[in-house]
């Protein structure tokens, strides 16, 4: 069975490593991606030429994609979200797998270690649009079974945020 791999993305590391001006830019540009280069630079210390440059060269390098809408789920019409696990035969990122990408349904779509061979972040109108998207599913050839986790409540949901915890607070073990 073949796969088109050149759409996957690897989880790698950029040649070039991030310093703290550029997370401060792109933790500015996640937070709203209107600001202006001066206001920008405002918060992150450099001048506006200065982070006009840093951004072209984040563009450049792919670190920076792009800039999106994020867009109210209810107000659109699909307030209905579910992760769906899917259990595969094989190894599961077969090209008609691949193809239900096509569907502005699935936001989301993961090859994952462990009981299940592919995560997608799903959302519809409603019950029955899912259940319509399920079917699709399961006429795939190696699909085995799904596992569907319906959202009732979101208490967070964001974008790829640019910096990393580096002291975790220590939590106690308890007393055995």
């Amino acid at each position: 069975m073949k796969s088109k791999t050149k759409d996957l993305q690897p989880n790698e590391r950029t040649e070039r490593p991030l310093d703290d001006f550029d997370r401060k830019i792109l933790s500015a540009l996640s937070a709203d991606a209107r600001q202006t280069y001066a206001e920008i630079g405002q918060s992150a210390g450099l001048s506006a030429p200065a982070v006009h440059e840093r951004v072209r060269r984040l563009r450049e390098a792919g670190v920076l994609k792009g800039s999106t809408a994020v867009l109210d789920a209810a107000a659109i019409g699909k307030p209905f979200l579910a992760f769906v696990h899917v259990d595969t035969e094989g190894w599961g990122k077969s090209e008609r797998m691949m193809t239900l990408r096509r569907y502005p349904e699935v936001e989301e779509m993961h090859s994952v270690a462990g009981d299940t061979g592919v995560i997608m972040k799903v959302r519809t109108r409603d019950a029955r649009a899912m259940e319509h998207f399920l079917s699709q599913l399961y006429v795939l050839p190696g699909v085995r079974g799904t596992k569907s986790y319906v959202v009732l409540s979101t208490y967070l949901e964001r974008t790829i945020q640019p910096t990393s915890t580096d002291d975790w607070p220590a939590i106690p073990l308890p007393k055995e």
